[in-house]
């Protein structure tokens, strides 16, 4: 009896065993086919041409491995068209997260892509980029010898960017010039203000905000304690070239002149989930303050937002140019061995429900800056501003 128990027991423990492996394959394979490549692409055509490179190339020094995988990556990547997202293999990866930290080497100019031609969004204040006179919506032509034509984004500001005492040439074209201009940037250790204000007009105060860095909240905070201990009872908020940065700290500093609970900005995805709501967190200190809004083609991303939820709550004015229409979000996924994908995950509403991406924010009083306006220190847009405020009673 007990031997007969003994080798029904062996047998349980058997089949146990066997149907155990079996499940745990399954559920293992499940795991890696969230890996694999889909049923529908057929592959054979890359791993052909593949074999045919390593077979037919004459110089084999120069296949790398790691390069025909990362180039292939890309390609699929820019077939999107989207020029925000994109694969970053392992040292721009790298640049990327230094540059978050707000230091770097370079000439200090947001760049981006609008209607497939790689442009200047703004010039960072205080910085070679500006002094060289660079605009917002200059285009980029060639930078050193090689045309901007086909680079993305990253493949432009790895080229721009290096050690400061370096020079880089920027081919540029400007809308009123007749033909492009080369000019010469000599690379400095780029580290940008958030802030500054003053006291105009006796009871107007001038708030110019250059970014939405880590450190701009902060700095608005302290400024603002002191803005509501000064007789200003008007305030005009310049993001004019301010190309955006923290989501958080436009969203912290929107909250001073808006309500609490207010809309701030609406996060899109397009239909893969429930769209996010962004509040205001107060504390709507400014709420009473007589404003208006100066944005222009430098304006992205962040000020955008900031100015879109004034805009839509208040409706404050908006004096200058249409901004640039940045309004797409990205999040960071990082791959293996060091690579990352930055990919668009959604874009931004206005709290009214209007696409920011690609369209911008058209300002309610327009009025373009010249270039005898730049060459003579004149600011069209900032004396309308006062204008209006001083109407105000």
């Amino acid at each position: 009896m007990f031997a007969k128990f003994k080798k029904f027991l062996i047998l349980f423990v058997f089949l146990l065993i066997i149907f155990g492996s079996f499940g745990l394959g399954i559920y293992f394979g499940q795991l890696q086919c969230k890996i694999c490549p889909p049923t529908e692409i057929d592959f054979s055509l890359f791993w052909e041409t593949y074999n045919k490179l390593q077979e037919k190339f004459v110089d084999k020094e120069r296949i790398d491995q790691n390069k025909i995988l990362y180039g292939a990556i890309s390609g699929m990547v820019k077939s999107l068209e989207d020029p925000y997202t994109v694969f970053l293999p392992p040292e721009e990866t790298k640049r990327f997260e230094e540059d978050v930290k707000g230091v770097f080497e370079g000439v200090g100019m947001e760049i981006g892509i609008k209607k497939g031609q790689l442009q200047v969004i703004a010039p960072l204040e205080g910085t070679p980029a500006q002094r060289a006179g660079l605009r917002p919506g200059d285009k980029i032509l060639k930078i050193n010898d090689t045309s901007a034509q086909d680079l993305t984004v990253e493949e432009a500001v790895n080229l721009i960017r290096g050690r400061k005492g370096t020079e880089v040439a920027l081919t540029i074209f400007r809308t009123e010039w007749e033909k492009s201009e080369e000019i010469k940037l000599i690379r400095e250790v780029i580290q940008i203000p958030s802030l500054k204000w003053e006291i105009k007009e006796g009871d107007i105060v001038y708030i110019k905000l250059y970014q939405f860095s880590e450190k701009a909240g902060l700095d608005f905070r302290e400024a603002a304690v002191e803005i509501l201990q000064s007789p200003a009872k008007k305030i005009i908020l310049d993001l004019r070239n301010n190309p955006g940065g923290y989501l958080e700290i436009a969203q912290d500093i929107a909250g001073w002149f808006i309500a609490r609970g207010e809309v701030v900005v609406i996060k899109d995805f397009g239909g893969k989930k429930e769209r996010e709501i962004y509040k205001s967190p107060g504390p709507g200190r400014f709420l009473n303050y007589q404003m208006v809004i100066l944005i222009n083609q430098g304006s992205a991303s962040g000020s955008e937002i900031l100015a879109g939820a004034l805009k839509d709550n208040r409706s404050i004015l908006l004096i200058g140019e249409r901004s640039f229409g940045k309004g797409s979000v990205q999040e960071l996924e990082n791959l293996r061995g060091g690579s990352s994908l930055k990919v668009t995950v959604a874009k931004w509403l206005t709290p009214k429900g209007e696409l920011i991406a690609d369209k911008g924010l058209e300002p309610d009083i327009m009025i373009e800056m010249t270039d005898e306006d730049y060459d003579k220190d004149r600011d069209p847009q900032l004396d309308k501003a006062i204008e209006v405020l001083k109407a105000v009673r």
